[in-house]
């Protein structure tokens, strides 16, 4: 029987580094990350913008971002928690809901860069669309998808937020076959498909199978949307009509909500100043001084 040796003895463990704290949470992928941020030196201190886009239960975000030695920054961003302001209360984290925050973001970061009337973008007809450089300039903000950890497959809502981007002005390399409605087989996009998903007929769709097979469960499950009045028959206009109003204002709008009484409000003890400090110490010594005089005097009076 031949000797096997042992590798993970005590002077490979003494070597052993463990992963960064969020690649062993399974937050970030670093490969990823690497690829996105990393920038050629001829560049000359360039940024290189990443269109970052997270989904949560009740919300999808939307940023343009770029990397510094100190962290990312944060150039522009928009919220489908905007939605209501322009006209679409329900229905936030859907594929539609997605290609409007991309819209909204490509138009507020190019409107705040005075560039929005050099690239208006096209409206909504599920084709494939690239936008491309204006002869006599400027050039089109380019950026690049950041996905996360989420998976890129066919029909995924984070293509929305990037096909709601392109088509408001920016330029994302892509292609077309993570869309709605992209054939694997043929390898083709059916635009058909794809323009009923950025309209909500795919929503619009289930609700007219709902109320066909089970009407309890319809008013259960869109209790929200018969509350705001939204049917499989006005939802196309009203997205039509949430495009429009993105296009016309995309300023971020101040919230109505009043400010909370307690805000601002300190639970720590603010940081002394160096004056402050040797002002402090001064009264302790004047303090102890003056009782260890008092001592004195009481043993002196007995």
């Amino acid at each position: 029987m031949g000797f096997i040796k042992v590798i993970k003895n005590n002077v490979y463990f003494k070597r052993f580094q463990v992963k960064f704290a969020r690649r062993r949470s399974g937050q970030t992928d670093y490969q990823q990350r690497r690829a996105l941020v990393i920038q050629s030196k001829n560049k000359y201190n360039t940024p290189k913008y990443r269109l970052v886009v997270r989904f949560t239960k009740k919300n999808v975000t939307a940023q343009i971002a770029y990397s510094k030695i100190d962290g990312d920054h944060i150039l522009c961003a928009a919220y489908s928690a905007e939605l209501p302001k322009y006209g679409m209360k329900v229905g936030l984290t859907n594929y539609t809901a997605g290609y409007a925050t991309g819209l909204l973001l490509a138009r507020r970061l190019l409107t705040k860069l005075k560039i929005g009337d050099a690239y208006k973008g096209i409206d909504a007809n599920g084709e494939e669309y690239n936008i491309e450089d204006n002869k006599d300039g400027p050039k089109a903000f380019r950026a690049y998808l950041d996905i996360g950890v989420a998976r890129a497959t066919t029909g995924a809502k984070i293509f929305s937020v990037l096909k709601g981007a392109v088509d408001g002005g920016l330029s994302i390399p892509h292609s077309v076959n993570r869309f709605a409605g992209y054939d694997t087989d043929a390898k083709k996009l059916d635009t058909k498909v794809h323009r009923s998903y950025l309209y909500g007929g795919h929503v619009a769709g289930y609700m007219e199978h709902l109320m066909e097979e089970d009407a309890d469960m319809y008013k259960k499950q869109f209790a929200m949307f018969i509350k705001a009045k939204l049917t499989p028959d006005n939802m196309e206009k009203t997205w039509k009509t949430v495009y429009a109003n993105i296009r016309k204002d995309p300023s971020r709008k101040k919230s109505d909500k009043p400010v909370p009484k307690d805000a601002g409000k300190r639970y720590n003890k603010k940081a002394l100043s160096q004056s402050q400090r040797k002002d402090k110490i001064k009264q302790k010594q004047a303090s102890f001084l003056k009782k260890k005089n008092a001592s004195a005097d009481v043993a002196a009076a007995e």
